[in-house]
């Protein structure tokens, strides 16, 4: 079976565990194959945690779930030295996994962030000045509450622009819903659940990543990639009325990241090449946390999807 054919497979295990959250199962499978990192926000309820989880345990490797408080200290996350029998001994945190849950990432303080934002870049971490990298496959997927400020630490502009993916979750249809009240209906008890058995390996989703990296992406495709990117720095360019729209617009690591998910969505889907729909689909999952309106903006109602579905309106694709 082909590295592709498992990636199918894994999506289709994702979805009979599941029910509806189709877009953020999607970018969850996107965000492993494009060696980013997802950022999932959401209301309570609405299966973050478990979409997450899920996805872990279909891959044959390691996983840790983190949950995120305002006492977290850094060591929790990277590890510290410990002296043990007369010298000190390196005992590793849960960084050193492959698959990260950082549980309400937004409510742990300045000084844990820092750590985790040194893991999310660089895929290594410095302890005592000795700088150990971190597995291969190293993601982490990290979810927020949008509702609950008190306790909460608004994440660094530098560390929301390390996430791949910003994906924004919304209820489920009522047909989804109802869907979900039968299955779990028909669920045993809690106790003799079973976990979804593994899918795949690290060493396929690592395969899948070289192949992804050979989908084609025409002169044109790429061009329409930067102008779009482009456009949220210029708005005023496409509409006129969006002059003075924004304060900081997206950098070139948007561009990366929307080549590479876009990528990574035709693999999914089974192309070998990039279509502008693609493009489409996943600009603003790539956007939305790399953009800052101004206050102007903002005092007019003006959200950044609503913006940024303005922009893919009004520029080209070819």
């Amino acid at each position: 079976m082909s590295n592709q054919s498992r990636i199918l497979e894994l999506r289709q295990a994702l979805s009979r565990v599941i029910v509806g959250q189709a877009g953020l199962l999607d970018r969850l499978v996107i965000g492993l194959l494009a060696d980013g990192h997802v950022l999932v926000e959401g209301l309570p309820g609405l299966a973050k945690t478990t979409a997450v989880k899920t996805l872990a345990a279909a891959i044959h490797g390691s996983f840790r779930r983190i949950q995120f408080t305002p006492d977290l200290l850094p060591g929790d996350l990277t590890g510290t030295d410990v002296y043990h029998e007369g010298q000190f001994e390196f005992i590793e945190g849960p960084l050193f996994h492959e698959i990260i849950l950082a549980d309400e990432i937004n409510r742990a303080p300045a000084k844990v962030q820092a750590a985790l934002l040194e893991a999310m870049q660089e895929h290594q971490i410095t302890v005592g000045g000795v700088t150990r990298p971190l597995p291969p496959l190293f993601m982490v997927m990290a979810t927020q509450n949008p509702l609950e400020q008190a306790g909460t630490y608004p994440l660094p502009e530098a560390q929301l622009d390390r996430f791949l993916l910003h994906v924004s979750l919304d209820y489920p249809s009522p047909t989804e819903e109802l869907d979900i009240l039968r299955r779990d209906r028909a669920q045993p008890a809690l106790a003799g659940r079973k976990p979804l058995p593994a899918v795949i390996d690290a060493a396929t989703v690592l395969a899948a990543r070289e192949e992804v990296r050979q989908v084609h992406v025409a002169d044109a495709v790429e061009a329409y990639i930067v102008e779009l990117v482009r456009a949220t720095r210029t708005p005023g360019a496409w509409r006129a009325d969006w002059a003075q729209a924004v304060e900081v617009g997206a950098s070139p690591r948007a561009s990366l990241a929307l080549l590479h998910a876009s990528s990574a969505a035709a693999y999914l889907r089974g192309r070998n090449f990039v279509t502008p729909d693609d493009v489409r689909e996943l600009a603003a999952d790539c956007l939305r946390h790399r953009i800052t309106l101004s206050l102007d903006a903002r005092l007019q109602k003006l959200s950044r999807d609503a913006f940024i579905a303005g922009l893919i309106e009004a520029v080209p694709a070819p």
